[in-house]
């Protein structure tokens, strides 16, 4: 098992997580956070962490979709390992729907630089 981050990170991108985690696996993308699953030590402790519930274990319905999100951008964008402010307006973009189809981007966030 691992844990994924699946779209409510959209637009909100929140780095709760990345400031708990003990393996440093988050990447960075432009409007969201990844866990490279073959990184990420199944602790679990960044789950709680996350305000809009983003982050889940790859075993939840509809997580395999979200996993190889996570492998592939994980592979592309920088590593985070500091904490940072969310996105600007991210606590009206928690519940948001279809926010993957509205906003995902491919580009790379600004990682640790």
């Amino acid at each position: 098992m691992t844990y994924i981050v699946n779209d409510k990170c959209i637009m909100c991108k929140y780095t709760d997580c990345v400031e708990v985690c003990p393996v440093d696996c988050f990447y960075e993308g432009e409007n969201m956070l990844v866990i490279h699953p073959d990184e990420c030590i199944d602790c679990g402790v960044c789950e709680p962490e996350c305000p809009p519930e983003a982050i889940l274990p790859d075993s939840e319905p509809g997580a395999a979709a979200w996993l190889t999100l996570n492998k592939e951008m994980s592979e592309v964008w920088p590593n985070i390992g500091q904490r940072k402010d969310p996105l600007e307006g991210a606590d009206a973009r928690q519940d948001e729907d279809g926010k993957y189809e509205k906003y995902f981007s491919a580009e790379p966030g600004a990682g640790d630089a």
